[in-house]
């Protein structure tokens, strides 16, 4: 009917393919393949950075492309194993397979109820401050893990302060090959990474062989992690053939693709079995940390490139997929997984058009599954090294200390206690964080600013809404200014311009107030009063 507004789609996916366009494809099918490159690499990289075996990486990244394409919100984000994600696993599954799948599977429970009960708002809680803090001790953590690949080193701890004395202690054991190669690589990579980003882009009445060259350069920098493992997989296979190898290589990672069946509730030891509910008792808090840390990474890197893009999302609706991503990923071995960063940027830089890239993406992760894993044992541990290394060093943020000093100098405290307290343990420093971020909050409640004019009578203006915490601030206030022994008594008028909302222990303070200040002679007025507050004078309490 004419002026009737269709409803519009439940599954996100039949949002747009109704008016796919066949121009979009070329660019889906190019970002596909430009985040396939780059995932693959990166996948056997994470494995290695979770403490698991290398094709635990490549099972992680696959179904969240496939889930994203018919569940996602943002045409840019990618799902799969990330950095951080791969750093809380090591903390939480105990390099244990059977233990990082039910973490997956948890996880996505968590991440699905969340979105169904529409509790997006509850990552508003976790501040700035605490995300920088956490992203930047993260990124020194992640990369001081992997100085021991790129030595050619063995046997250092995994606990951060430990792993720095064993890596100085022992830095004279230092594998030459290992050492030259993890260098090249890192540099290699960081030259194509400055190339892409200062690559001027060419103009379509360019001629034919310059256009030819840049498309050549601009596959170069954003395939760059493939490149560079492909280049050090073929040295170490040449000096193979030659008789000797001076690297640490991946090894043997097992071929085709992984079993489809549901993750194990219990898992076997050598003095008997472990119970499902020990197995969740030893994963304790990593059962909120890490579901959350993936919603995190999803929503925020979803909001700044829709942002970016000009488009919307639906925060639930990204909460929903993550966690169907999860629980499917958990039945064909995935560890859990969130959004990524670098090759989300990767496929807006491609120029995507819809979600369906991911298709292509999640295509090439089974094929490199199925017939490229035998390959994949030449690949030098000291380039995945470089290739993590790389991935994780833009996200130390140095300038927001800088910043945080200039805007509000009270946000160094949780980033700073967040920073220092993940070298410890990571869960540590995002509870205080959050925790710290929340008292600061409730600081701000419990003492809003409150502008008071002197004159024959007093005007108080509270500069924002009153509640429970704040009433006897505003009391002192008031008092201390009406009835002071060093000025005449002097009546009240309270501007409430700025107050929207109030709450009962408000209502039944000012009552209180207005009764003490009547004791002295003196009134209480109040201007500027708002629907929602004047409501409050129909309370029976305060009548």
């Amino acid at each position: 009917m004419p002026g009737c507004r269709c409803p519009r789609p439940a599954l996100p996916i039949l949002r747009w393919l109704p008016r796919y366009s066949r121009a979009w494809l070329p660019l889906d099918l190019l970002a596909g393949l430009a985040v396939g490159l780059t995932a693959v690499p990166q996948a056997l990289a994470y494995a290695e950075l979770a403490g698991l075996p290398l094709q635990y990486g490549l099972y992680s990244s696959f179904m969240g492309c496939f889930v994203y394409c018919f569940l996602g919100t943002a045409k840019d984000v990618t799902l799969g194993p990330t950095a951080i994600m791969s750093l809380l696993v090591s903390s939480y599954a105990f390099h244990e397979p059977v233990y990082a799948v039910l973490l997956a599977f948890l996880s996505g429970c968590i991440q699905l109820a969340m979105g169904l009960l529409h509790l997006g708002f509850l990552l508003d809680f976790i501040s700035c401050p605490v995300i920088k803090g956490f992203t930047s001790a993260a990124s020194i953590t992640i990369s001081f893990n992997q100085i021991k690949n790129i030595l050619g080193l063995q046997g250092i701890p995994r606990q951060f302060f430990l792993q720095v004395y064993e890596t100085l202690r022992r830095i004279g054991e230092t594998r030459a090959g290992d050492a030259v190669l993890g260098l090249t690589c890192l540099a290699a990579l960081a030259g194509l990474r400055a190339m892409k980003s200062r690559l001027p882009r060419a103009a379509p009445a360019e001629p034919l062989a310059l256009r030819i060259s840049y498309l050549i350069v601009w596959i170069s920098a954003t395939a760059r992690n493939a490149l560079v493992v492909l280049f050090a997989g073929l040295v170490a296979y040449s000096f193979q053939v030659m008789g000797s190898q001076p690297f640490r290589l991946t090894g043997s990672i097992p071929q085709g693709l992984p079993a489809l069946r549901p993750p194990r509730f219990s898992l076997a030891a050598p003095n008997g079995t472990v119970p499902f509910q020990s197995m969740v008792q030893d994963m304790g808090v990593g059962l909120a940390v890490v579901p959350l840390m993936g919603l995190l990474e999803t929503v925020a890197i979803a909001k700044a490139f829709a942002s970016q893009n000009g488009y919307r999302i639906d925060p639930n609706q990204e909460l929903l997929a993550l966690g169907v991503a999860n629980v499917l990923g958990s039945f064909v071995s995935s560890y859990p997984i969130t959004g990524s960063f670098g090759r989300t940027a990767v496929n807006a830089q491609s120029g995507v058009c819809t979600p369906a890239g991911g298709l292509v993406t999640g295509a090439l992760v089974l094929l490199s599954l199925a017939y490229l894993t035998s390959l994949f044992y030449y690949i030098p541990k000291a380039a995945l090294a470089a290739v993590i290394i790389s991935a994780v060093v833009p996200m130390f943020d140095a300038g927001i200390f800088r910043t945080l000093w200039r805007v509000k100098r009270l946000d160094l405290v949780p980033l700073c206690v967040t920073f220092l307290l993940c070298f410890w343990e990571v869960q540590y420093g995002i509870v205080a964080g959050v925790l710290l971020s929340g008292i600061l909050l409730l600081y701000s409640i419990a003492r809003p600013p409150i502008e008071v004019s002197e004159g024959a009578v007093l005007l108080v203006q509270p500069g924002s809404s009153l509640h429970f915490p704040a009433m006897e601030h505003l009391r002192g206030s008031v008092c201390s200014r009406a009835l002071a022994a060093a000025s005449p008594p002097r009546s009240v008028i309270l501007d409430c311009c700025h107050v929207s909302s109030v709450d009962y222990t408000v209502v039944v303070g000012l009552a209180e107030l207005l009764q003490e200040l009547r004791r002295h002679g003196l009134s209480l007025a109040f201007c500027g009063l708002k629907v929602c507050v004047t409501s409050a004078s129909r309370w029976p309490s305060v009548a």
